[in-house]
């Protein structure tokens, strides 16, 4: 995708999320080494790093996901961006979760840009136990208005 006047990073992080949504990394809006942060797996660097975190999600929890694209508040300060928005989706244990309506599929995501307005850090925060299959990680169960 080609920068114009009216490109915003905006723009560039929805059109990340939905390419990773259809199965697609979006090496373009990324820097070569680019840094990211995903829980449970920690730091890595760059497309190969990125690749291994993510067939570990594909592999072996999630079935499908999207996320709520039109639905996300960004921040923008500087160079500096964060998205917050929900998920929707099917773990290989064939549960679903929905952001907002079950306990997984929020999430926060930080992103830092370079001059050429390429991603060059993306941290992602969310609980990666998407379906709320580890029950011992609910430390509330008896919550008597519990609202996701």
């Amino acid at each position: 995708m080609t920068k114009g006047p009216d490109y915003t990073r905006i723009e560039r992080v929805k059109e990340y999320f939905r390419r990773s949504d259809a199965g697609e990394f979006a090496a373009e809006l990324f820097a070569e080494n680019f840094q990211f942060y995903w829980p449970k797996f920690g730091v890595g660097h760059g497309k190969a790093s990125f690749f291994e975190m993510a067939g570990g999600l594909r592999g072996c929890r999630v079935r499908s996901a999207s996320h709520h694209v039109e639905d996300f508040l960004f921040i923008e300060q500087g160079n500096r961006m964060a998205v917050e928005g929900t998920t929707e989706g099917t773990g290989f244990d064939d549960v679903q979760w929905h952001g907002g309506r079950t306990p997984g599929g929020r999430f926060c995501t930080v992103f830092i840009f370079n001059d050429q307005d390429l991603i060059v850090r993306m941290h992602i925060y969310l609980d990666p136990d998407f379906t709320g299959k580890d029950q011992q990680g609910f430390l509330w169960p008896q919550r008597s208005s519990q609202q996701w």
